[in-house]
């Protein structure tokens, strides 16, 4: 979902399990997994989302043998709009994952929260995702639509603008293959976003120029119980696009668009 870090000994957190009760004993009908993460900066569909400051994030997931899952994920903000309260992005997630063909199928809903800020920041978007392997490549394609709703519509301090509703529409493809005698795992990301241009009530949103590119190129390497992470991230909105979004849409150390190219660097452990 996001670029991660997580902490060095969150495995020794676990619980430790003798090898002949993991022979015997048989699969539990829920598991609980999760991750913590740094991050260099955190950037959502190619744009800051931390001013191009660091981030702490996390994340739990529950899932039913079944296939049903629910979740969250959390990271701290920075910079761009009027988040206020605690500066916190908090997703609430849940859905149902099955196999089809070789691959599995993934249909949920994401809830973004944004703890203590604006009003009507919060908005809802369900996906659908597919991922599965092509030889030593493993691919996913996702698609994620975010109905008519207060929080992605343009917003001003006018009465007039108060209400507005509006949707959006991303997709996007992931890739990821392991480098033959090495820790290392390449990636890729390519997403394009539609929506309603200009900013929302918490003076973001989700597609700022109302339609635009993003892309990712990374390494991930594996070690210990530690993954380090480096990418380049960029998208293709241009100086001129993000002119009229400013000061929201900039940096607030230079001045610089938060939608520009940046090399993104995290540390992140899982369990």
């Amino acid at each position: 979902m996001k670029y991660t870090l997580a902490f060095i000994g969150m495995s020794a957190l676990l619980p430790a399990v003798p090898a002949f009760a993991q022979d015997t004993d048989p699969p539990k009908a829920f598991t609980v997994s999760g991750s913590v993460a740094l991050v260099s900066d955190y950037r959502f569909r190619g744009v800051s989302q931390s001013d191009k400051e660091m981030a702490v994030q996390g994340g739990l997931t529950v899932t039913h043998e079944s296939g049903l899952y629910a979740g969250t994920w959390a990271s701290n903000l920075a910079g761009w709009g009027t988040f206020g309260g605690s500066n916190m992005e908090l997703d609430l997630y849940a859905g149902y994952k099955l196999p089809v063909g070789g691959g599995t199928l993934d249909v949920g809903l994401t809830w973004y929260m944004y703890p203590g800020g604006a009003s009507n920041t919060d908005f809802a978007e369900p996906y659908v995702k597919l991922s599965g392997t092509l030889g030593p490549v493993s691919l996913l394609a996702g698609v994620a639509y975010a109905p008519k709703q207060e929080a992605l519509g343009n917003f001003s301090n006018t009465a007039n603008s108060r209400g507005q509703s509006e949707d959006n529409l991303y997709l996007w493809g992931d890739a990821s293959a392991g480098i033959p005698g090495t820790p290392l795992t390449a990636k890729a990301h390519f997403g394009y976003s539609d929506g309603n241009p200009g900013l929302g009530p918490n003076g973001t949103s989700v597609a700022p120029t109302g339609s635009y590119a993003d892309w990712m190129l990374g390494l991930d390497a594996v070690v210990g119980p530690v993954t380090l992470g480096v990418a380049y991230v960029d998208t293709d909105i241009s100086r001129a696009d993000s002119a009229y979004l400013l000061p929201n849409f900039s940096s607030t150390k230079d001045g610089s668009s938060i939608a520009g190219s940046q090399v993104v660097f995290s540390v992140s452990a899982s369990f």
